[in-house]
């Protein structure tokens, strides 16, 4: 076992088809047993990234561990729901559970996933080309539940589910992890969603981890101040965000000492926090105490 469930370091991958790489320098660190929302926006290397934890991609340069050894290595303790959600649709639901088992032996839990499909009634006899995108969606973590994986990654595993069923989805999915202590790391453009079954985040922008931590640290390094002050006045913090409120204005900041006197202090949501990093990219990264990657050295 390991404390530590990813790390990576200086990580870059590039396309030899597109211009910009889709990670550079890429670094940090995610303490096992969390459940870790990654946000960004389109094109971030939020896919990438898990697709590199996952050794289905490998890294043009930098360091990236998984469980402590070489993603390759890591595989079979691993699971990975990508997001189209591939399957073999000639299958039954029966025998792509049977497939799974076969290609885990010794780790598979046949109850496990079997209770991912039992509350949504899929019958076990329909072939996966029949089922609906929910219900495709279930098989899909239910075969990653069945493996007992250490560290589950999942890429938009419920974009394309209306909001009672991704709602019931996800407590099915969050018990699971808790009762085992999974990790789950889970790309999600659902943000308002995230501070009810997350408690660490990873926001990517540009290919690089501009905020990184566990959801209370980081809520608790900022303040939402306003007032009705010049902007000037907060020239010793560092300003995220602002905008004209009224005769004064309301800012995003990370302050860096007390505040002068007639400012309103709030503490910010984790939505009112990760919109304004995504709206100001430029920002200086913030990597929360145990989210720096330790890893110094560079490996191909």
């Amino acid at each position: 076992m390991t404390d530590t469930a990813i790390e990576a370091a200086d990580l870059d991958l590039s396309y030899r088809r597109r211009g910009a790489p889709a990670l550079r320098g890429c670094s940090f660190r995610l303490p096992a047993g969390r459940v870790c929302a990654l946000v960004g926006p389109n094109g971030a290397g939020k896919s990438t990234l898990l697709a590199l934890a996952a050794a289905i991609l490998r890294p043009t340069r930098g360091h990236l561990a998984v469980l402590g050894t070489d993603p390759a290595a890591a595989r079979p303790r691993v699971a990975y729901v990508a997001q189209d959600k591939p399957l073999y649709p000639q299958l039954t639901v029966a025998e792509t559970l049977r497939l799974g088992a076969e290609l885990n032996p010794g780790r598979w839990d046949a109850a496990r996933a079997g209770r991912v499909l039992a509350d949504a009634g899929v019958d076990p006899r329909a072939r996966v080309r029949s089922l609906s995108g929910g219900q495709r969606t279930r098989v899909a973590l239910a075969l990653a539940l069945g493996k007992r994986a250490e560290l589950l990654l999942l890429d938009e595993p419920m974009a394309d589910l209306d909001p009672l069923v991704r709602h019931r989805l996800m407590g099915t999915l969050m018990g699971e992890a808790a009762e085992h202590g999974t990790t789950v790391v889970m790309s999600s453009h659902i943000v308002g969603e995230l501070a009810d079954v997350c408690d660490h985040v990873l926001l990517l922008s540009g290919g690089r981890v501009r905020l990184g931590g566990g959801i209370d640290d980081l809520t608790h390094a900022h303040a939402l101040v306003t007032g009705a002050r010049p902007l000037s006045d907060l020239d010793r913090h560092t300003v995220v965000e602002s905008r004209a409120a009224g005769r004064g204005l309301t800012a995003l900041i990370r302050p860096e000492g007390p505040l002068d006197a007639g400012w309103q202090v709030e503490e910010p949501s984790l939505e009112e926090l990760l919109l304004a990093h995504l709206r100001a990219p430029a920002v200086p990264p913030l990597l929360t105490p145990g989210t720096t990657a330790a890893h110094r050295g560079v490996a191909a």
